[in-house]
């Protein structure tokens, strides 16, 4: 048998090890466990999806799901609320899944035959509250590369590509991942829905891969912008928000890093841009004038991809059916004590206070929610 990387012998080594000593603590103390290579029982499982279809439909306390390490090709839905995953760990325990937005759906359900679209192309998909997924990496093993490699023009690119890695749809809050790896290109993490905590993660893409209309928060987590297959200006973008004008927080980073792959030049990737979802309204379908998207950045570190101007515009659908362009200056784009050589203050990237600064608090971004 040949491997790949070091991580796949990791995961052999891991697995046979676990194989052997499941019985005992702490794998005992989960009320499911995940092996691809186990044979199945009562608490046994072959496919996390099977392990979910086991959860009860309604409970108070948590129902954990320890998953073994290994590759899980899998295209998973959690609706059941107080679902925990955790992975052995996120170099060696991976869900992935490989669809795209203009890719037609191979779903066995009521889905197959129509496409994806982006909400669908997510590998994971959280539509209940009170999820928690830990020590393990989820992503969208799409070919955007090769794809984006392509010349425009060129008969074989692939339109619509977005491939969401994780996607927080209605139905989501409460949700907490720490210790991941989510990793796409472009439209990685959809945070559309509820509070969402994103802690000692990394996330990585880069056409708009972390966008929503969520209230996101992220700490001590890297934010890594990741190559293209050839040369764009902008090079990506890191945020896409869409929050409701009603809505107080949208995402936001506090004490996170900024990097980037080698490939990615010096002041080619802007913080992000205003996203207006095209929506359907009584008189007509159109970018949708309350998403007046929301992002800040407190004590980030930036390398130097980051660019002068800090933010970008972002094109939307007219009433009349024509496009305009949205202006970051509109939204609700701020910083405050950036850092790193892609750190500049300057009159296009608007400042907090340290008055302003008081409101984000972990505890009043997610009000009566108190995570551990």
């Amino acid at each position: 048998m040949i491997f790949r990387n070091v991580n796949s012998i990791i995961a052999l080594i891991f697995s046979l090890f676990f194989i052997s000593s499941c019985a005992t603590q702490p794998y005992a103390d989960y009320d499911a466990i995940v092996n691809a290579s186990t044979k199945p029982s009562a608490k046994h499982f072959t496919s996390i999806q099977a392990a979910l279809e086991a959860a009860p439909t309604v409970t108070k306390k948590p129902y954990r799901i320890f998953i073994a390490p290994g590759d899980y090709y899998e295209k998973i839905t959690i609706a059941k609320p107080n679902i925990h995953l955790m992975g052995a760990d996120k170099k060696i325990t991976r869900i992935f899944y490989n669809a795209y937005a203009g890719q037609q759906s191979t779903d066995t359900g009521v889905t197959k035959g129509q496409i994806w679209g982006t909400s669908g192309s997510a590998t994971l998909t959280i539509r209940a509250a009170n999820i928690h997924i830990q020590g393990l990496t989820i992503e969208n093993t799409f070919d955007f590369l090769a794809n984006d490699a392509l010349a425009n023009d060129d008969s074989r690119r692939i339109a619509n590509t977005q491939a969401v890695a994780l996607h927080l749809d209605n139905g989501s809050d409460r949700f907490l991942a720490r210790d991941v790896r989510l990793l796409g290109y472009q439209d990685t993490l959809f945070v559309n829905a509820g509070r969402s905590w994103f802690d000692k993660s990394l996330i990585a893409g880069n056409v708009d891969f972390i966008f929503g209309k969520g209230n996101a928060l992220f700490t001590h987590s890297e934010i890594k912008t990741r190559g293209r297959g050839k040369p764009s200006n902008p090079h990506a973008y890191l945020v896409a928000p869409s929050t409701q004008i009603s809505n107080e927080y949208g995402l936001t980073f506090i004490d996170c890093i900024l990097t980037r792959s080698k490939s990615v030049p010096d002041n080619s990737v802007p913080l992000g841009r205003p996203w207006h979802p095209t929506t359907q309204f009584m008189d007509g379908r159109y970018a949708d004038p309350n998403a007046i998207g929301k992002a800040v950045f407190i004590n980030v570190w930036m390398d130097k991809h980051i660019t002068n101007d800090g933010w970008h515009s972002m094109s939307g659908t007219a009433k009349d059916g024509s496009k305009i362009q949205f202006q970051p200056e509109d939204s609700r784009f701020f910083e405050y004590n950036s850092k790193g050589p892609g750190a500049v203050v300057n009159g296009k990237r608007r400042q907090l206070s340290a008055q302003e600064i008081k409101n984000y608090s972990k505890e009043k971004i997610f009000g009566d929610w108190k995570p551990e």
